[in-house]
């Protein structure tokens, strides 16, 4: 491990000293403020128009794997392509497709994706504004989601090297990669956002397999069954409360951290309601078969956000509240379980040009408490963001110490150091 950290440091260190060169032959004077977005206009006001997004995440990581060894290898954190059509006023389509975690574990022989991820689609949906910037409805394969801000959040511009995993916490239970097929309404009403979905569940989550087992009144979280119509719809909504300068919600992807561009001070809540989305195995005394009980699963969470210049630099601050409720003593490895969790994180940029490397230290903590296990658990990331242009061209190294809820004797912590080149168009 000592030896990757040593190696991981020595490749950032050069990013740095290139990065702080004045030989412009190697660092061009770049401008973030240049930068066009990727837009093909389709009439002479280009008020009708097809815009595209490209963008890839690159790590190099050491880390321990279950049984405490350590090891390091390359992967594709992310490579994807979107793109959104507005054909007119008031009518758009958006499809965004791509690859997600690429490594040594899972690349497939002859790439067709029988072993491991390839490419498949994240979104894919039509919108119409009834009433323009107040009322937007669509259908579809949609991220318009409910619980919190980093429930929908964008992946370009972290604030941390990645997103809180537990802030999608409907993730392959009842929804492809945290997008659900269905109808949904969004918009502005001053200061007031809101977004709101009516759901088909996903059937084959990542409990579908699991088979009970002892001890009694273990909880699956199966999703829908076909022949169960009950558990067919689920429903969520985000509700926040803008008090500054107003986000942008043409799309539904939450900016992580604006680099001092705005002045944001959003407040936030939100909800995720599925009726009889798990069920409970339990025996009962008079009977050696068990039965089978549903249970509602539904999440709760508050939140707040803060984004601002601060002298010649800028600050980003979050935090975050769970409530989840997946039925009795549900758990799922050390990322899904009943029970709470609490995120706060916060990171500066250092003042700078645009000419090197601007700098974005920050620190994220986490707690969480499940009800399967008589002990909570924590994490604990801190890192730095090396800003090129922007979130456009950065790279990030990240320290990570985890520890999962747990019953028993107090496991070690897992480790990791992460750096990540990002790019994107």
């Amino acid at each position: 491990m000592k030896k990757c950290i040593v190696f991981l440091l020595g490749i950032f260190i050069a990013f740095t000293s290139l990065a702080q060169s004045d030989d412009e032959a190697l660092i061009p004077a770049l401008d973030e403020e240049e930068y066009r977005p990727l837009k093909l206009d389709l009439n002479q006001t280009g008020s009708q128009y097809i815009r595209f997004l490209i963008w890839g995440q690159f790590w190099l990581r050491g880390q321990q794997n279950d049984q405490g060894d350590y090891y390091a290898n390359v992967s594709i954190r992310r490579m994807r392509m979107l793109t959104y059509a507005q054909v007119s006023p008031r009518f758009m389509i958006l499809m965004h497709f791509g690859l997600n975690g690429l490594n040594d574990r899972t690349m497939d022989p002859l790439g067709t994706g029988a072993l491991g991820p390839q490419l498949f689609l994240h979104d894919a949906w039509s919108e119409f504004q009834v009433v323009p910037e107040k009322l937007v409805m669509g259908i579809g394969l949609h991220y318009w989601n409910g619980i919190s801000r980093l429930t929908n959040q964008s992946t370009l511009n972290f604030l941390t090297l990645d997103n809180y995993r537990r802030a999608w916490p409907t993730l392959g239970l009842s929804d492809q990669f945290a997008r659900h097929l269905g109808i949904f309404a969004n918009g502005m009403l001053g200061g007031f956002g809101y977004r709101l979905s009516a759901n088909s569940n996903l059937i084959n989550s990542l409990d579908v397999n699991r088979i009970p087992e002892a001890p009694n009144n273990q909880t699956l979280y199966t999703g829908k069954y076909e022949f169960e119509d009950d558990a067919r719809w689920s429903y969520q909504g985000y509700f926040e409360y803008q008090f500054l300068d107003r986000e942008s919600d043409k799309l539904p992807y939450k900016v992580g951290s604006y680099l001092g561009k705005h002045r944001v001070f959003n407040i936030g809540t939100g909800f995720f309601y599925h009726p009889n989305g798990s069920i409970t195995y339990r025996i009962p005394e008079s009977s050696a078969d068990s039965v089978r009980v549903q249970n509602d699963v539904s999440h709760f969470a508050v939140d707040a956000f803060y984004d601002s210049p601060l002298g010649k630099g800028a600050i980003t601050a979050y935090a975050a509240y769970y409530f989840f409720d997946y039925g009795p003593d549900y758990t799922l490895g050390s990322t899904y379980g009943t029970g709470s969790s609490f995120l706060v994180q916060a990171g500066y940029l250092i003042p700078g040009t645009y000419h090197k490397f601007r700098v974005q230290p920050y620190m994220a903590l986490n707690t969480s408490n499940f009800d399967a296990f008589d002990n909570g658990g924590n994490g604990l990331r801190t890192g730095v963001n090396f800003f090129l242009v922007g979130h456009h061209a950065k790279f990030t190294l990240e320290y990570e110490a985890f520890n999962p809820d747990y019953t028993g004797p107090r496991p070690d912590s897992r480790n990791s150091i992460t750096l990540q080149a990002q790019v994107y168009l």
